[in-house]
């Protein structure tokens, strides 16, 4: 039976009604009535072609939340009708180092969920099941969709460079990605000072858990935390002053790039070799990064802000996101 979703036909182009037949399903596949669908700017880079891998038609979608329709004989952890999600990672081959010792998200032959592939835009999809999470009882299904992705990708870099209370972070962009920065910072009960290009942000960004605010457009504000981080995460994809920021880091900090700012990144070498400075970046997170993600999450009663719209409205959210319109993020529901 084929699967109804929304396609961009061409490269750049609006989503329109497309229906494909699904692959068989395979002994590890579950097949997901999808109920809710996040959207974030990966999916316009691929509507857009713009990191050249796109294939068209293109079913966009990687924060997916519904309801397991039917399992592979060798799915034993997922049952019918049991509540899960799916981020941006669809499978990897779980055979080589990397797989082995819990890093499948760093795979060479990991796939994405809407690379080469249909993603949630769709009534239905078929995926991995070993790449499929169930959702905590506690949690929305609204909810748990960015969380998939966007919570992943801010949550693994806190586990990965040892955040604690002691902890002093930074970060930059409070948009889709950085506010769930600080909301988890907050939990984690660090300072977190939050840089942005939008003073009227301010009050909010204080509201989600920032002990600071800065105006990220104006380079003596940046110089007043000369020395102070330990962690700078860098959530915005356009190209900044990144020697004033790692002047900012104190000895032995990082600065970890979550978006991907154009062309090459110069830095003088002194600033990392004198005080033991790194630049480094970081994606999604693993599968038990993700599974204890969620758990945080429910723990700390983090909710991403939503704006929430039928699937219906597809492209009218795009164009909200297109826009920088949105604030946080944007879930669509079937």
């Amino acid at each position: 039976m084929a699967f109804a979703a929304l396609a961009a036909l061409s490269k750049g182009g609006s989503l329109e009604p497309f229906s494909y037949e699904p692959a068989p399903l395979g002994p590890d596949d579950v097949e997901i009535d999808v109920t809710h669908c996040g959207l974030c700017h990966s999916d316009i880079h691929l509507i857009d072609d713009a990191w050249n891998r796109a294939k068209f038609p293109q079913v966009p979608g990687h924060e997916i939340v519904g309801k397991v329709a039917a399992v592979g004989s060798a799915i034993t952890e997922l049952a019918i009708g049991q509540r899960v999600g799916v981020g941006w990672q669809r499978s990897a081959c779980l055979s080589c180092d990397l797989c082995v010792g819990g890093e499948e998200n760093l795979c060479r032959k990991q796939q994405a969920t809407c690379m080469g592939h249909h993603g949630g835009l769709a009534d239905k999809i078929r995926i991995d099941g070993r790449f499929t999470f169930a959702i905590p009882d506690e949690m929305e299904s609204a909810v748990a969709a960015p969380l998939l992705c966007g919570g992943a990708t801010v949550y693994a870099p806190l586990r990965r460079f040892g955040v604690t209370a002691a902890t002093s972070v930074a970060v930059i962009g409070i948009g889709g990605l950085g506010h769930m920065a600080l909301m988890m910072l907050r939990a984690f009960g660090c300072e977190a000072t939050a840089f942005s290009t939008s003073p009227n942000k301010r009050e909010e960004a204080l509201a989600m858990g920032a002990t600071d605010f800065a105006a990220s457009t104006d380079p003596k504000e940046i110089r007043k935390h000369f020395g102070r981080f330990d962690l700078i995460l860098s959530t915005v994809h356009a190209k900044l002053d990144w020697t004033t920021y790692l002047q900012t880091l104190r000895p032995n900090g990082t600065l970890c790039l979550l978006g991907m700012p154009p062309g090459v990144i110069q830095v003088p070498p002194a600033l990392l070799v004198t005080g033991h400075r790194s630049l480094t970046g970081s994606d999604i997170g693993s599968r038990r990064t993700i599974r204890e993600m969620l758990r945080f999450a429910v723990r700390h009663r983090i909710a991403p802000l939503l704006e929430r719209m039928p699937m219906s409205e597809a492209n009218a959210a795009l164009t909200r996101l297109r826009e920088n319109q949105v604030r946080y993020r944007v879930v669509l529901e079937r």
